[in-house]
């Protein structure tokens, strides 16, 4: 499981959490593979891009856990 920290922000959207892991190349590939229903929030398929990851989510992708944190 990989831990991604808010550092003090309220929110991070979804696809900016991809991007900023590496599981997506670019901004655009991570919005494209959130629209194919490739990301789940909390166990549900998400096909929102700018979904609102808040300390306590759990993202499933690409074989990969994150745990949203503080």
């Amino acid at each position: 499981m990989t831990e991604f920290p808010l550092n003090g922000k309220e929110y991070l959207e979804l696809f900016k959490v991809l991007k900023a892991l590496g599981l997506a190349g670019t901004g655009g590939e991570a919005k494209i593979r959130i629209d194919n229903g490739e990301a789940k929030v909390n166990g549900t398929v998400e096909t929102q891009r700018r979904k609102k990851l808040r300390p306590g989510d759990k993202v499933s992708f690409a074989g990969e856990e994150i745990h949203i944190l503080v």
